[in-house]
C-alpha cells in the first residue's frame, strides 16, 4: 500500500496535493446538483428516510469498487467507532441539509454553505493544529465574497435583507458537521486507502440514519412517491454520495482542511451553470464578477506555500 493512500504521508508531493484539488473540484461540481434536487424533493419524504436509503445504495456501490481495487482487508476495520463516528458526523450533516431545505430557500441556503470553509480551518487548527496562513486566510475571504456575490446575484440589497429563518438555523448545525468531518478524516485514518475507508463510514452512518429514521422508514409510503424523489435519491446516492465520500477522503489526505472545504465557494458558480443547461437563463453580467473572485481565490489556494 502507497503511503499516500493514508494518513501517514505526513507531507504530500506536489503531485499528490494536485490531484487532491481535482478531486475537490470535481466535488464542487456533482455537490451542486444536490441542492438544486434537493429543494424539489425535500417536502416529498422524510430527511431520515431518503438518507437511509442513499447510505445503503452508496455502501452498496463503494463497496463492490473496493472489493474489485484494494479490496476489504480485515486490518481496515480495526477501531471500528472510527466509523460510526465519521459516519455519524456525515449522517448529521445530510439530514439536517434536508430538514432545512424543506423551508429554506436556496438562495439563504447556499449562503449557509459558504460558512463551511471558514468552520473547516477553526476544526483543522483544533483537532490537527494546522494553521491558516494569512495567504489561505486572504483566499478563504475572496473566495466567501465571490460566493455571496453569486449568490446574492450582485445586488446589495438582496445582502442587506438577508434574514435566518428556521430551516437556514437547522442546515448551520448540519454544515458544522460538514466542517468537522473533513479534518476528522485526517486524524483517524490509519493508513486505509480511501475507498475502503468511506465503504466502513457509509455502513456505519446507513446503519444509524436507519435506527434514527425507522418510524419514518416504516411509514413512508414507497411506491407513491414522486418521481423527483427516486431521481434525487439515485443522484445523491451515486453522485453526492459515493463519488463524492471517496473523493472528499481522498482530498482531506494530501490537502489542508481549509483547502479541501475552499472548493464548496465554487458549488454556487456549478448551479449556474446547471441552471444556464437547464434553460434557465443567463445571470446578469454584474453577478460574472463573482466567478471571478472564485476563480482568483482558488488560484490563491492552489499556489505552494513554498
Amino acid at each position: 500500500m502507497s503511503l499516500s493512500t493514508g494518513v501517514a504521508a505526513a507531507a504530500p508531493g506536489a503531485r499528490d496535493r494536485l490531484r487532491g484539488h481535482l478531486a475537490m473540484l470535481v466535488f464542487s461540481a456533482l455537490v451542486a446538483g444536490s441542492f438544486s434536487l434537493g429543494v424539489m424533493a425535500a417536502n416529498h419524504i422524510a430527511p431520515s428516510a431518503l438518507n437511509a436509503v442513499r447510505f445503503a445504495i452508496a455502501a452498496v456501490i463503494v463497496g463492490t469498487a473496493a472489493l474489485a481495487t484494494t479490496g476489504l482487508p480485515r486490518s481496515a476495520f480495526r477501531a471500528p467507532w472510527r466509523y460510526v463516528l465519521l459516519g455519524g458526523t456525515f449522517a448529521t450533516y445530510f439530514v439536517l441539509m434536508f430538514e432545512g431545505l424543506k423551508t429554506a430557500a436556496p438562495v439563504s441556503a447556499s449562503a449557509v454553505f459558504t460558512l463551511t470553509p471558514v468552520m473547516a480551518a477553526a476544526a483543522g487548527y483544533v483537532l490537527l493544529r494546522q494553521i491558516t496562513t494569512p495567504r489561505i486566510a486572504a483566499g478563504l475571504a475572496v473566495g466567501a465574497l465571490g460566493a455571496l456575490w453569486v449568490i446574492f446575484r450582485a445586488d446589495w440589497q438582496a445582502v442587506m435583507q438577508f434574514r435566518i429563518g428556521p430551516g437556514e438555523a437547522i442546515y448551520f448545525w448540519g454544515c458544522v458537521a460538514h466542517a468537522i468531518y473533513t479534518p476528522m478524516v485526517r486524524k483517524l485514518n490509519r493508513g486505509e486507502p480511501a475507498v475502503v475507508f468511506t465503504f466502513g463510514m457509509l455502513v456505519a452512518g446507513g446503519v444509524l440514519v436507519t435506527l434514527w429514521g425507522w418510524s419514518d422508514i416504516m411509514a413512508t409510503r414507497w411506491s407513491e412517491l414522486p418521481p423527483i424523489v427516486w431521481i434525487t435519491i439515485g443522484y445523491v446516492s451515486i453522485f453526492a454520495s459515493a463519488t463524492t465520500f471517496v473523493l472528499l477522503q481522498y482530498a482531506s489526505l494530501r490537502l489542508p482542511s481549509s483547502k479541501v472545504m475552499a472548493y464548496t465557494y465554487l458549488t454556487p458558480t456549478w448551479v449556474i451553470a446547471l441552471e444556464f443547461l437547464l434553460g434557465h437563463g443567463v445571470p446578469p453580467v454584474m453577478v460574472l464578477g463573482g466567478v471571478g473572485l472564485t476563480v482568483v481565490a482558488l488560484l490563491i489556494l492552489l499556489k505552494d506555500e513554498g
